[in-house]
């Protein structure tokens, strides 16, 4: 397998990981609300009321989250097609993992789970950006994207 090759099942990965780091949310979706809030503490928020606008938040970002799973999944099929909205994964997972990282340690919360979180997305972010970097130096991803 050559280096483009490699560089491009890279990408692809890295974009599927991404995918699956957002579409997990999905469950969040169709959960009913106690068995979310056994999960969420579990994961150490405090004892969670049966409030409908706290499980309508819920059920709205779940959503957004599943959506933007989907916009991974749909990238990392055909990356070269969809290379102009590669940018857009990258400072997705990039701002997340930042912003997950500052709000974690100023909110004082336990390393568990915001810093798995937040290296998640630095990783994955960063992969993406120097994956696709190498794709546009080879060629094999152009600014053109979908014209090839």
């Amino acid at each position: 397998m050559d280096d483009r090759k490699k560089n491009l099942l890279i990408l692809r990965i890295l974009l599927v990981c991404g995918g699956f780091g957002f579409f997990i949310s999905i469950f969040g979706v169709f959960m009913p609300w106690p068995a979310v809030a056994e999960q969420l503490e579990g994961l150490g928020a405090k004892e969670l009321p049966a409030d409908p606008m706290l499980n309508y938040w819920l059920r709205m970002q779940a959503g957004a989250n599943t959506f933007v799973g989907l916009f991974f999944f749909a990238i990392a099929m055909n990356p070269k097609k969809y290379s102009v909205v590669l940018p857009f994964a990258w400072i997705l997972l990039i701002g997340e993992g930042i912003l997950l990282l500052i709000w974690g340690l100023s909110l004082r919360l336990s390393p568990l789970p915001f810093v798995v979180d937040s290296t998640f997305c630095l990783i994955i972010g960063v992969g993406i950006l120097l994956a696709s970097r190498l794709l546009q130096k080879e060629m094999l991803i152009t600014d053109a994207g979908a014209n090839e």
